[in-house]
């Protein structure tokens, strides 16, 4: 019964794969950074994670018409929540002596206020892909990102572990809401490129992340 959803979603998770993939070719040594420049990563990934990760996925829900899609996401963000992972990217932060200054949100402010505006059209299937692939490059950052923090002198892990592990779950669990979403529009199903609007726009901020313009520049 599962494969109907998984085949529908093929496709698309295919793309996803190959945007994760370059996005993880694309970031620098960490041996090879300043203090500061690695400490810059950490710092704008915990400014753009910390206070948008519950929120975008708490959108996911509400715009969300299917029972299974509901339950999904539900499950999550009641593990982010009951777990406290934004006190867990603040610890990690710390640790690493990266907590965001100003100029951090800055760098990211204009993608990030772009991805705020899209996820407020509440668009079901584009809000879940979206964070199908937040979920799978988070999970595929955690080794590149721990790596940063222990150049930094940080022996804090738990962060990186925990999102190692549980959001390979959770990229297969949103990939399936997914397909549970598609199956709820009327045939013909629109092509991959119409429903990839939040993945492009979070791609760019992941990159401002990992390669913020120089100067950061206030809004």
């Amino acid at each position: 019964m599962e494969a109907k959803p998984l085949t529908r979603t093929a496709p698309i998770q295919e793309h996803i794969e190959r945007t994760v993939h370059d996005l993880l070719a694309s970031c620098p040594d960490p041996a090879h950074l300043s203090a500061d420049e690695r400490r810059g990563i950490i710092a704008r990934y915990s400014a753009v994670l910390e206070g948008n990760f519950i929120y975008w996925m708490t959108a996911a829900y509400l715009a969300a018409a299917s029972a299974e899609a509901h339950a999904i996401i539900q499950d999550n963000l009641r593990e982010e929540v009951r777990d406290n992972h934004p006190g867990m990217l603040r610890r990690f932060a710390i640790a690493a002596h990266a907590v965001p200054t100003d100029l951090d949100s800055f760098a990211v402010y204009r993608h990030l206020e772009n991805v705020r505006r899209f996820v407020g059209q509440l668009s079901a299937v584009k809000i879940v892909l979206m964070m199908a692939f937040f979920e799978g490059w988070i999970t595929r950052f955690m080794p590149y990102l721990a790596s940063l923090a222990q150049h930094q002198g940080s022996a804090e892990r738990e962060y990186t572990d925990v999102h190692g592990v549980v959001d390979v779950v959770h990229t297969q669990e949103l990939f399936r809401a997914l397909g549970a979403e598609l199956s709820r529009l009327p045939a013909p199903h629109p092509p991959a490129t119409q429903l990839l609007e939040g993945v492009d726009l979070l791609r760019t901020l992941i990159q401002s992340i990992v390669h913020p313009a120089d100067p950061p520049i206030a809004a």
